[in-house]
């Protein structure tokens, strides 16, 4: 269970191990590697899909895809956002369905912690509000922010998910902050 831990508090450097272990049949490996990137995985395909069980299909494939490949690179967790990047956008593609016109699901966004009726219900409608205005952004600045500010990503890691450089991550993101926070009804605390 020690070793559980420790592999659990520091993802990103053990998990090309976890695949190799996985690929050897320890179910150990596969329960912490399913723990630290399903939920994750989840979360970012459905602010593509928009339905759960869509995004459910694509995080098996991503699996299925990292266990098919001969080599785990280093930077796993860039490396498996790009594939269910790609995943998502392949089966948007397919459906003939448009990012422009979908707005984000309540579920792809962080929840804070909330105390108290009122504060919930203040915070809910502010969620809200940000997902609308999340969905008014272009698709390049929507995307840069939620695998920062959702996903945790750096931007070298966004950068390699995106395959564009670096100091085009952060423009968009401070663009794509510009935006929102040109929006008063995000800013006021009513």
């Amino acid at each position: 269970m020690s070793d559980e831990k420790s592999r659990e508090s520091s993802p990103a450097d053990l998990t090309p191990s976890l695949v190799v272990e996985l690929r050897e049949g320890r179910a150990d490996a596969a329960k912490l590697l399913d723990r630290l990137y399903r939920p994750r995985l989840t979360r970012f395909s459905l602010g593509y899909l928009g339905r759960w069980e869509e995004a459910e299909d694509v995080v098996q494939d991503v699996f299925c895809k990292v266990l098919e490949n001969p080599t785990v690179p280093e930077r796993f967790r860039p490396w498996v956002y790009e594939i269910c990047r790609n995943k998502c956008l392949d089966r948007l593609r397919a459906q003939n369905r448009r990012l422009d016109d979908q707005t984000l699901p309540e579920s792809s966004m962080i929840n804070g912690q909330l105390t108290g009726q009122l504060t919930r219900l203040v915070k809910t409608e502010k969620r809200e509000l940000l997902v609308k205005r999340l969905g008014t952004l272009p698709n390049e600045q929507r995307e840069v922010l939620l695998l920062r500010y959702t996903e945790g990503l750096s931007r070298a890691e966004i950068a390699e998910v995106l395959d564009i450089p670096e100091k085009l991550v952060k423009h968009r993101i401070y663009n794509g902050l510009e935006r929102l926070r040109k929006h008063t009804s995000l800013a006021n605390d009513s």
